[in-house]
């Protein structure tokens, strides 16, 4: 497994939660990352990515304002801090690696998948 996503759960809306994906191959740490997510019947649609530095980011619409994506090269891991979360967010999130220094925001572009953690927001 070359990406291994983690921090999901069960919480109630308005919290918290802090997704983690720690890469095991040390050239992932150049590499682009970005978070997605896919709700039962929808198709995996994007969150937020990061550059290779940490120092360019995106988010989709319906995120901004509450999730932060940030990455630390040295552990090689990415993180999501989502607050504010909404039964709307409830879906697997998915984090992806691809081999360029600028994220994406298509699916398509990204090489690299690791296995998916569930989040579930309670109304």
């Amino acid at each position: 497994v070359q990406l291994q996503a983690s921090g999901g759960g069960l919480v109630q809306a308005g919290g918290s939660l802090r997704l983690s994906c720690a890469a095991s191959r040390r050239s992932f740490s150049s590499y682009a990352k970005a978070w997605f997510r896919q709700a039962p019947g929808k198709e995996r649609e994007f969150v937020s990515a990061i550059n290779w530095s940490g120092g360019s980011t995106d988010y989709a619409d319906s995120v901004k304002g509450r999730f932060a994506i940030s990455r630390d090269n040295a552990k090689n891991t990415v993180y999501l801090q989502m607050n504010s979360l909404k039964p709307e967010d409830t879906a697997v999130y998915y984090c992806a690696a691809k081999s360029a220094v600028v994220p994406g925001t298509s699916v398509n572009e990204y090489a690299y998948w690791g296995q998916g953690t569930q989040v579930t927001v309670s109304s």
